[in-house]
């Protein structure tokens, strides 16, 4: 078994494309014609998003949507970069809320926090 994709549950899945590739420099890799499901280019591991009327039709019983307005969901999405700082501010400068600025952990990593246009949980870290 591995891991290979983790699907986000969005509103707007070409908004959440365009944000991740304006806050993170991904770039799309597949969106469907509906519009209701896209990959990013992130390596072996695909981040996907799937909108959430996709979802409910997946999950009969519901979800708790993502949203600004909740606290995040106990989950997060990781990001590796040589300078967290910077990828930080252009999270920010490209709409995403901060929520932890970096600091360096004690184990010499750095580490920062945002939430995306739908609320979900990001970590920026320095490679270990």
């Amino acid at each position: 078994m591995k891991l290979s994709y983790t699907i986000l549950y969005v509103k707007d899945v070409p908004s959440s494309v365009a944000f991740y590739e304006k806050a993170f420099g991904l770039k799309q890799r597949f969106i469907h014609e509906s519009g209701q499901y896209a990959e990013m280019e992130t390596g072996e591991t695909k981040l996907a998003f799937a909108s959430t009327e996709l979802a409910s039709s997946n999950l009969p019983q519901g979800f708790q949507e993502n949203s600004l307005s909740n606290l995040p969901a106990g989950i997060e999405i990781g990001f590796v970069d040589e300078d967290v700082p910077t990828a930080f501010t252009n999270a920010v400068n490209a709409g995403a809320v901060a929520v932890v600025e970096p600091k360096v952990k004690p184990w010499g990593q750095t580490v920062a926090y945002v939430r995306d246009i739908d609320g979900i949980l990001i970590e920026i870290a320095s490679p270990m």
